[in-house]
């Protein structure tokens, strides 16, 4: 019954989805629910330079953002594949992308929480050898549930273990993309802390080390939204090449730095109710 309700959504128009999106966003927004307080601290941390006024503004965007994220990716995992596809209204930066694949090396495609990350994976593995690393869903029924769609262009989606990260390796030898969410916290005792807007972050050293070790291209994508549910336009675009120095700590560090500079492009579209600080440095304050 719950998977029936979920392919019935998937079957909504996108305008549908995207106007419940509106409203659930403005409800967390109203109501004050635990994302739209983690969004403002965020935003507050993250963008002190903004007036008051328009970090609130931000704030609201975002949560919209989000909520349509969430709405429309049962739609990219379940709908009618041609008109899910057919999205995707313009790709900028793919030249970059069909280049790296031909250095034989693999493709380390970083993924931020920006626009839909879920299109970026179907587009690619839609036209190219793809695998990517996930979190697994506490509920089995779910995981399973995202994984159909998720795999449902050919993807390989291997999980944040050792034997996923193994996996990931492989794909890279076989010159594959490897697909990465960088900007997740990866958890209390793991990663490195560097900056991430000015905050000493807790941050993923995997990007940084499979860079490294393998001299394998690092390039970021992410979907922007389009106004009045028109689809998407896709960015590909080349990273530092530093990210693939040999310090992680210092790689990692140019890896943020590099995801910043692309959440500026767009922040209204970036996850800022996701709790990004929530493991802090010894001897410093919490955020939430």
């Amino acid at each position: 019954m719950r998977e029936f309700l979920l392919l019935l959504l998937a079957g909504l128009p996108l305008v549908v989805l995207h106007s419940a999106g509106w409203v659930s966003g403005q409800l967390l927004w109203l109501l004050r629910a635990k994302p739209a307080r983690i969004a403002r601290r965020n935003l507050d941390a993250c963008l002190p330079q903004l007036s008051d006024t328009k970090r609130r503004q931000l704030a609201r965007r975002s949560l919209i953002a989000t909520a349509r994220t969430l709405l429309e990716s049962f739609r990219l995992w379940h709908g009618p594949a041609d008109r899910v596809i057919k999205l995707v209204r313009r790709v900028e930066g793919e030249p970059a992308l069909r280049s790296a694949l031909t250095r034989q090396q693999g493709v380390l495609l970083l993924v931020p929480h920006l626009g839909n990350w879920e299109m970026i994976g179907l587009y690619c593995s839609r036209h190219y050898p793809m695998t990517s690393l996930y979190r697994t869903q506490r509920s089995p029924w779910f995981d399973e549930f995202i994984l159909r769609g998720r795999q449902r262009f050919g993807a390989e989606l291997v999980t944040t273990t050792g034997r996923g990260v193994r996996a990931a390796v492989r794909a890279l030898k076989q010159q594959r993309i490897l697909g990465i969410l960088p900007d997740q916290n990866p958890g209390a005792g793991a990663g490195v802390v560097v900056p991430f807007f000015g905050i000493r972050t807790n941050t993923p050293v995997l990007p940084a080390r499979l860079a490294h070790q393998h001299q394998a291209p690092v390039l970021c994508a992410w979907a922007e939204r389009l106004p009045r549910a028109r689809g998407f336009v896709l960015h590909f675009e080349p990273l530092d090449n530093a990210i693939a120095g040999p310090d992680p700590e210092q790689a990692s560090a140019i890896m943020n730095r590099e995801l910043e500079r692309l959440i500026r492009q767009c922040p209204e579209q970036y996850w800022w109710s996701h709790p990004r600080f929530r493991h802090r440095p010894e001897g410093e304050e919490p955020i939430y």
